[in-house]
């Protein structure tokens, strides 16, 4: 595989031709027995702050919504971002805002493309800092209607590309001694709802993989963190992989997707490791704290109490 990397328009933009194979991780440098936690790695684990300034950040998802508007305060902050989505001219368009940035057009559930990922910004920065798993797609639809293969499709997007983007970025990280993960969650995971088992499991699924993922990186100097977004004003609910999004008559108010960008940048700065989108974000403490009480206080009522809220 060669990499090149080119100036334009006051980004960067990558050219990557393939030859054979594309590189896989090395199994080897992967842990293959339980992690032993020193007092200091849990310290880690538990508040791993990172500073922003010429930190690199990749992306997933941000040719629209949270990972846009993500990409944007991470350049605000000083950062140098590398946008990875399909859509190449939304990512062009958006590495011309940011100073530095670099856009590599990315199918994340295509083999090759996570590491051909993390070949470019090796290529072009030296180093990995940051890796926001925003990526995903909604399922929104009644268990009995629930279509196998549209399960497989959503669970490869929202729980095997992050897995993947994880795993291929953390031998960069262990050997930098430091690094940020941040996995894009929903609040979903935390209640229950009607209509949306298919997708919910899957990032109840994110949810498990970045808690385990948290432990076993913490002597690396690794942290990982969850955000949870509510409903959010992006194409998220028009781009369903199957079913559509109702309202209901309890109406949850809609987030801009720059209020959820802020909780991912606060979890990256600040190393929590669960963070409720809100005004401000919120550490939160699984079934530990008001927060979560909050939170599931507004659980999905009993069958037949009729209700049809939903959210991202």
């Amino acid at each position: 595989m060669d990499v090149t990397v080119r100036a334009t328009s006051g980004a960067l933009r990558v050219l990557i031709r393939c030859a054979g194979t594309a590189p896989r991780v090395d199994s080897s440098e992967m842990p293959t027995h339980p992690v032993r936690l020193s007092a200091r790695a849990c310290e880690t684990a538990g508040m791993s702050a990172l500073r922003l300034t010429d930190a690199v950040c990749i992306v997933t998802g941000a040719s629209s919504g949270i990972g846009a508007a993500t990409a944007r305060r991470l350049g605000e902050a000083g950062a140098i971002v590398v946008l990875a989505a399909r859509r190449a001219e939304r990512l062009e368009r958006l590495a011309a805002e940011l100073p530095r940035a670099l856009a590599v057009p990315t199918d994340l559930t295509a083999p090759g493309h996570l590491e051909r990922l993390v070949e470019a910004t090796l290529a072009a920065y030296g180093r990995i800092d940051v890796l926001v798993n925003d990526a995903g797609q909604g399922l929104h639809v009644p268990l009995l209607e629930l279509d196998p293969q549209d399960l497989r499709a959503v669970y490869e997007l929202n729980v095997v590309a992050p897995l993947r983007a994880m795993q291929c970025v953390f031998p960069t990280m262990r050997t930098q001694g430091a690094g940020a993960i941040v996995n894009v969650s929903s609040a979903t995971s935390l209640r229950v709802f009607p209509g949306l088992g298919g997708y919910s499991s899957t990032k109840a699924a994110l949810n498990m993989l970045a808690q385990v993922a948290r432990l076993e990186f913490a002597e690396a100097g690794v942290g990982v963190s969850l955000v949870y977004p509510s409903v959010t004003a992006t194409e998220f609910h028009q781009r369903l992989r199957a079913g559509s999004f109702a309202g209901g008559a309890h109406h949850i108010p809609v987030d801009p997707p720059e209020l959820a960008a802020r909780a991912i940048v606060f979890a990256i700065t600040s190393g929590e490791a669960h963070v409720l989108v809100g005004d401000p974000p919120r550490a939160i403490t699984p079934g530990a704290d008001d927060a979560w009480g909050a939170l599931l206080a507004r659980q999905a009522p009993r069958p037949g109490a009729g209700s049809g809220e939903t959210v991202m």
